[in-house]
């Protein structure tokens, strides 16, 4: 059976320290605001030494599914309400665009 847990988020750049699959992670999330926009997200170790930086939130795919042989143990998805494939904005993260990890 799969759980499923939201992880909050809000509308501005961020960093935090949450579990995942009983492991701590620092996770920071920010906005690049180039030429097509977008959040990415970058997680590091309790000590905050990064494992692996610089992650789109991109909807119709696993976050971690390149990252696998890092073991985290879950899969990480980006959805939107009403519109499944719709990529979160700068101003909807954390309201209407939400970033979900699943664990099996």
């Amino acid at each position: 059976m799969t759980t499923y847990y939201e992880v909050p988020l809000s509308g501005e750049a961020q960093t935090f320290t949450a579990s995942m699959n009983g492991v701590s992670y620092t996770f920071t999330f920010r906005y690049l605001n180039c030429t097509q926009g977008g959040w990415v997200m970058d997680l590091a170790d309790s000590s905050g030494n990064q494992i692996v930086g610089g992650i789109p939130l991109v909807t119709g795919t696993d976050l971690l599914g390149q990252y696998g042989y890092l073991g985290f143990g879950c899969r990480m998805f980006v959805s939107t309400d009403g519109d499944w494939d719709a990529v979160p904005t700068y101003d909807n993260l954390g309201t209407t665009s939400h970033l979900y990890v699943a664990i099996d």
